[in-house]
């Protein structure tokens, strides 16, 4: 095993890498909330990643437990519904912590909305301390400030921590053109330039969190996460994605 993670760690594209997911990426075929299996599996695949060296962030939504722009749609008012929704994604990391830490992989719940009890604060230089010796660091409740999205936080802490892309785990393979689970003629793109993708409304990423990724010129990686072991794939150069850069 060691032997196979050593020939395969020159072939890595990247050394440190975001994981960004929805909260509904952990929901399974339910209609809400958590569903266990899913988010082992989901841990499994970060564990295989992790085992070849890659340092590894993620972020991962609240929409499968509490979505702000739902809540503020029904008449909430929106700040309330936004801090709703970064709890939510408390809740959706430790869950994640749980699963990636019977995986036996070190991990961190970083939050930006400090709750001593059940997680830490984010601190830049401890968590950066963190991904240099291969822990898991799980950047939740968004950016700590209502109005912005969590795609908007990924592509933050992504900068923040020197990654070297964003890894966004879609239900699709890709960036396509329409949404190809209603249409048959849907066209895939391999690569798309961050102007391109505003411009047409892609829906990659919220249009704050492209312009941030364009300004860094941070790579987005669109892939599917129903895809079994496509998140090593793509690191080691294999499977099918679209590059957004």
């Amino acid at each position: 095993m060691d032997g196979d993670a050593q020939t395969a760690l020159p072939a890595v594209k990247y050394k440190r890498v975001l994981l960004k997911i929805s909260g509904e990426a952990l929901m399974g075929t339910q209609g809400y909330g958590l569903h266990p299996p899913t988010v082992a599996r989901i841990a499994q695949e970060v564990k295989s990643v992790h085992d070849l060296g890659v340092e590894i962030c993620m972020v991962i939504g609240g929409g499968n437990i509490f979505r702000g722009l739902q809540g503020s749609a029904q008449g909430m008012e929106r700040t309330t519904a936004d801090y709703m929704g970064m709890l939510a994604t408390v809740m959706n990391a430790l869950a994640m912590q749980a699963a990636l830490e019977q995986l036996e992989i070190h991990t961190r719940v970083i939050s930006a909305i400090p709750m001593d009890q059940v997680c830490e604060p984010y601190i830049r230089r401890r968590a950066v301390r963190h991904l240099e010796k291969k822990r898991v660091c799980i950047f939740a409740a968004g950016t700590g400030n209502p109005y912005f999205t969590t795609d908007t936080a990924a592509t933050l802490r992504a900068n923040e921590m020197a990654c070297q892309a964003i890894f966004k785990g879609t239900k699709v393979d890709g960036v396509y053109d329409k949404d190809p689970k209603k249409f048959d003629d849907a066209k895939r793109y391999d690569t798309v330039s961050y102007d391109e993708a505003l411009a047409k409304r892609l829906g990659v990423m919220d249009a704050s969190a492209i312009a941030l990724a364009r300004d860094n010129t941070l790579p987005i990686i669109v892939f599917s996460l129903d895809e079994p072991g496509g998140f090593r794939g793509i690191l080691a150069g294999q499977g099918t994605y679209t590059i957004v850069k």
